[in-house]
């Protein structure tokens, strides 16, 4: 695992040994900080130690070095050792800058401070880079209307460790990372009048730049910016080529993002939809049953299957397999992550995509009269075998459409065709691959509820980065992700991006769901005392949970199964064991009930008011 340094406060020498073999036990360096360490740039009182480690926490950022606890700070969900050992230490990684927080005076210095650096070249070309604020002086404007234009100058002292040779006379400062710190180069620049720095890091990351240990008094009136080292070679050759003006600003990230509503709002939808149209085409198929009964054909009741023998019932021994396959797919993903495996994953999903589309939209149009005989008149067709005229007719339009989003999938908008493919693989999916009992949905959910916390979390100890996460990004490749997700941008976030949620976070739990509808319509329930309101409820709270935790965790990647298992599992058992049917759900999956076609004679043992009864 990377290095990360873990500041932290402890009430009690009791949690200073805990929160050390915490430490200790992650490979992190750690160090016990006192009132006196942390009080050497601002005179905080004693009573602002907790919300200070807190804060210094929350706002660790993508880049952040250090993550500082409290020892009686707690998760929002969890309890002390839960939010100790996994969220705040493990969601910071990757390459850092290790150097002590020092709090400063103003206490909005802890926000993240990434900042836009737009560039118009001899008055012409508009480029915008993207970089880090300094921890140190003053706020960057957050509107990009009242930041101004200024002339970027480069240093004649390349890394501004010494005074410049002339005086600059308000112009901003590019100068190289070279070897003093960072409040040395702003110091410098500043007495030579720039009016900003903007440093060119010798790496391509990015991290924080903070003041030193023993540096107390900061008196620094300009903005440091950190680039890139690709951006800072990019704005040296453009100043070889003409005049470069810059304008710096740090615009503020919407409380809440829409694009996050939005996908909540999909993923519920799509769980919803699925398990209606599950639930619809198991009760056709147990009328189906019941009219062959009624008309005397000798065909065993079979509750538990479904009546259907187009679907797919999941075991225990494939519910405990399937962390074991995911694992192997999701490191060979990993390790073999390629532009050539990305095509071959796009090539997959656009099969599935194709047979997902064409599943729905028969399912669709065959509710219509105009389309109904099409759907019931069917021909052979070799390979395949009996296949509808509607499906025939559909097809070539399912396949175009994933064709064209395959060869277009880095527009701007094919975001909505790989939605649209997601959400209707996944629809046929929970239509067609059914829990048939609570035990096997448990098994499947907790074995996902493992998978998802080792290859989000644990995961970075053994691959110093989070595997999931760096799939789900595709960071090995050119490609915005791989396309096992669903995401929407975010419009109206000044960074842009996108909001996104893996296939798994919906299908899994909407298996469970969709064998709550089944039940509350077989046992002939309502709504409201019935299973399936109370599973859609969990989901959805859940799943709004991980969208909390995301926020505070600023922006890490969550986990969504570690919120939404314990939400749905806990809810159904808890319903059960309070409705006395635990035991029936957890084995059986099925009501009590009685066949009335299904006549049986008494043994002679019987009663005579049995036998009676029955003859």
């Amino acid at each position: 695992m990377s290095a990360i340094t873990i500041v932290y406060y402890a009430m009690s020498i009791e949690a200073n040994a805990a929160y050390s073999v915490a430490f200790a036990a992650a490979g992190m360096k750690w160090a016990r900080v006192s009132w006196a360490s942390y009080s050497r740039c601002s005179p905080w009182p004693p009573w602002t130690r907790t919300p200070l480690c807190a804060a210094m926490a929350v706002h660790g950022g993508s880049g952040g070095a250090q993550t500082a606890m409290s020892g009686c700070y707690t998760s929002p969900l969890y309890n002390t050792v839960v939010g100790l050992g996994l969220y705040l230490s493990l969601a910071d990684g990757g390459p850092h800058h290790l150097a002590p927080f020092v709090v400063p005076a103003d206490a909005a210095a802890y926000e993240a401070c990434v900042v836009k650096v737009r560039t118009l070249i001899n008055k012409k070309d508009k480029i915008e880079f993207v970089g880090v604020g300094a921890r140190f002086g003053p706020k960057i404007e957050s509107k990009e209307k009242q930041s101004n234009w200024t002339n970027l100058l480069l240093a004649d002292t390349s890394d501004c460790c010494t005074p410049p040779k002339e005086k600059v006379a308000g112009d901003i400062l590019l100068v190289e990372r070279g070897h003093c710190t960072f409040t040395t180069k702003a110091r410098v620049a500043e007495s030579a009048g720039a009016s900003a720095i903007i440093i060119i890091n010798d790496k391509q990351e990015l991290y924080k730049m903070v003041c030193e240990t023993n540096e107390t008094n900061l008196d620094i009136s300009i903005p440091a910016v950190l680039l890139p080292k690709d951006a800072g070679s990019s704005l040296e050759r453009s100043l070889s080529s003409g005049e470069v003006l810059v304008e710096l600003y740090s615009p503020d990230r919407p409380l809440v993002d829409t694009a996050e509503v939005f996908l909540w709002l999909m993923a519920v939808g799509t769980i919803l939809c699925a398990s209606y149209w599950s639930a619809w085409s198991a009760r056709e198929a147990d009328i189906e049953q019941e009219k062959l009964l009624k008309d005397g054909h000798e065909v065993p009741p079979n509750f538990e299957a479904g009546g259907s023998s187009g679907m797919v019932e999941i075991n225990m021994a494939s519910a405990i397999l399937f962390v074991v396959i995911a694992s192997c797919f999701l490191i060979t993903l990993y390790k073999k992550m390629s532009h050539w495996f990305v095509e071959l994953l796009v090539v997959i999903f656009c099969i599935g995509g194709v047979e997902g589309l064409q599943t729905c939209l028969v399912g669709l149009l065959s509710m219509s009269r105009r389309f109904k005989p099409a759907a019931e008149s069917f021909v052979k067709v070799p390979f395949f075998g009996a296949v509808s005229y509607l499906t025939l007719a559909v097809c070539p339009f399912c396949i175009v459409f994933a064709v064209l989003w395959g060869v277009y999938r880095r527009l701007s908008y094919a975001w909505i065709g790989q939605d649209i493919l997601g959400i209707t693989l996944i629809v046929t999916v929970i239509q067609i691959v059914r829990i048939p009992n609570l035990k096997v949905g448990s098994a499947l959910l907790s074995c996902a509820f493992l998978y998802d916390v080792f290859w989000v979390f644990i995961s970075k100890m053994i691959f110093h980065e989070s595997v999931m996460i760096v799939v789900a990004r595709g960071d090995k490749t050119d490609e915005d992700g791989v396309p096992m997700l669903l995401k929407i941008p975010r419009m109206f976030d000044p960074w842009g991006g996108y909001s996104i949620i893996g296939f798994g976070d919906i299908l899994l739990p909407g298996l469970l769901v969709a064998f709550a509808l089944r039940y509350d319509w077989a046992a002939k329930k309502t709504l409201q005392s019935g299973y399936f309101l109370w599973s859609m409820v969990a989901y959805g709270s859940g799943l709004l949970i991980t969208y909390v935790a995301l926020n505070l965790m600023d922006g890490h990647g969550q986990p969504a199964l570690l919120y939404i298992v314990p939400f749905t599992i806990g809810t159904f058992i808890a319903l059960g064991m309070k409705r006395g049917e635990l035991r029936n759900l957890w084995t059986k999956g099925q009501p009590e009930r009685v066949c009335t076609h299904m006549h049986t004679h008494p043994s002679p043992k019987d009663s005579p008011v049995a036998v009676s009864s029955t003859s």
